[in-house]
């Protein structure tokens, strides 16, 4: 049997770091996880996805869309 596909990267390509906090607003991800992201296994990468959303929360920021296509 294959071994399961990696989960899909949280990246929304809007990367900005929160000066403060060094998340990115659009993932919730740090530099060192960004950077890391190829080379973490499928269970690392599920375990910072699934505290994203509450990091963005403690960290009082928003999760930034990128914008509409003109």
């Amino acid at each position: 049997m294959p071994p399961a596909p990696k989960p899909a990267s949280p990246c929304t390509k809007v990367c900005v770091l929160d000066a403060a906090t060094g998340l990115c607003g659009g993932c919730g991800r740090t530099r060192d996880e960004i950077a890391a992201w190829g080379a973490l296994s499928e269970a690392q990468r599920r375990a910072v996805m699934a505290g994203l959303a509450a990091r963005m929360r403690t960290a009082g920021l928003t999760l930034l869309e990128a914008p509409l296509p003109s």
